[in-house]
């Protein structure tokens, strides 16, 4: 691309708990990590791109966020929205980032996002079922995003012969990273075993309580900007290679595969954009709301052959130390799932990885990284390649 669009700079802050912050207040908590911890100063920002806080919380959606975040940097940008694609929205965002340098309709863009979960009850339980279900052949059977998720990772069992002991092997891969990662919520938990998640309580076959992500408040920033202006930043920042996007049908009820189809379709965009094949990929991030997601993308992004994703987990390929490092966070398993906010952190991950700044979880290779993340019921879906050099 044109500029050489890169991530110079990522920081998000300690998943958690937040009851004295809204979603706004979190926002400012993440601007001002973010500029503590970068030679940034708001001046140098001339673009915001936010998520809506509140689409799942009680007090509703706040669809103008870039305007408050512009308003707490003190600046005017040129190129400013407030963007949504559920979870897939801030690979969208780096996309979108990137477009914009490339047409020199902006030198700096500020990603952003923070959110929370809804507090659990009748109230909320509503809503969010209405908000991801159809609203005749799904809502009035009780469905909820478990459910949901459950259908399309059942199919894809039947389909390879997969086990609940392979998805098992994702949680407890994915908390062996997090036992790495100072921030991550479920690391004062300790190991888990396969024993440990099957033992756990069911909530919607085949997911046990440790095949589902922690629901947390949190939130991070992202910073885009021609790679001359990147290097200014930071001496080695994470280049955009390639992007993709592919957006279907809202509804689980409306799809006529229970193939997820957009990953497929979004990886091999961002490929043949980037030039590199599966084969030449370091390190992996994959958005896990449950275990049989990154199963899933690791197939369907082309990273293992179909059916052959859980042998890479049993072979210890995707755990520290593995042959292809995948969710090195913890994922939002075990790093936290941070409400709104969710799909910013393996974005952050892969461009920490690309960056050599990911501390004790830093996998030995990590020239490039694969993002992929979803929204909605497994309906956007966006594929980022990131390299530790620009295009040739």
């Amino acid at each position: 691309m044109r500029n050489d669009p890169a991530l110079a700079a990522v920081t998000e802050i300690r998943p958690g708990r937040y009851p004295e912050l809204d979603e706004l207040a979190l926002h400012s908590a993440v601007i001002s990590a973010f500029l503590d911890q970068w030679d940034v100063r708001p001046g140098d920002i001339d673009g915001v791109l936010a998520a809506p806080t509140g689409v799942l919380t009680e007090g509703g959606a706040d669809v103008a966020v870039h305007e408050k975040v512009a308003d707490e940097l003190g600046i005017r940008p040129r190129f400013s929205q407030t963007m949504y694609a559920g979870g897939a929205g801030y690979a969208l965002m780096v996309a979108r980032a990137a477009e914009a340098i490339a047409a020199g309709r902006a030198d700096a863009v500020l990603c952003i996002s923070a959110g929370k979960f809804p507090k659990v009850g009748a109230a909320s339980g509503e809503k969010i079922a209405k908000f991801v279900s159809h609203p005749e052949f799904e809502y009035p059977y009780g469905t909820y995003i478990p459910v949901l998720y459950a259908l399309f990772a059942q199919r894809w069992m039947a389909e390879t012969g997969a086990t609940g002991e392979d998805l098992a092997a994702v949680a407890v891969a994915q908390r062996q990273w997090a036992l790495l990662h100072p921030d991550a919520f479920m690391r004062d938990k300790g190991p888990l075993t396969v024993a440990d998640v099957l033992g756990s309580r069911m909530i919607a076959s085949p997911f046990h309580l440790y095949d589902c992500s922690v629901p947390l408040e949190g939130g991070a920033a992202l910073l885009v900007t021609s790679g001359e202006r990147a290097r200014a930043v930071n001496e080695r920042p994470a280049y955009l290679l390639g992007y993709g996007e592919v957006h279907m049908e809202g509804a689980v009820s409306m799809r006529s595969t229970f193939d997820t189809g957009g990953a497929t379709d979004a990886a091999r965009q961002a490929f043949a954009m980037s030039g590199l094949a599966p084969s030449e990929i370091d390190v992996a991030q994959l958005y896990d709301s449950f275990s049989s997601n990154p199963l899933m993308y690791l197939e369907e992004c082309g990273l293992a052959g179909r059916g052959k994703a859980p042998e890479l987990y049993r072979s210890g390929a995707t755990a520290p130390g593995g042959s292809l490092p995948v969710n090195t966070y913890g994922g939002l398993m075990s790093f936290g799932h941070t409400g709104d906010a969710s799909g910013m952190s393996m974005v952050v991950e892969g461009a920490l990885q690309v960056m050599g700044r990911a501390g004790d979880r830093q996998a030995p290779r990590t020239s490039t990284a694969l993002v992929h993340t979803h929204g909605g019921m497994l309906s956007e879906h966006a594929t980022l390649i990131l390299g530790d050099r620009a295009e040739s």
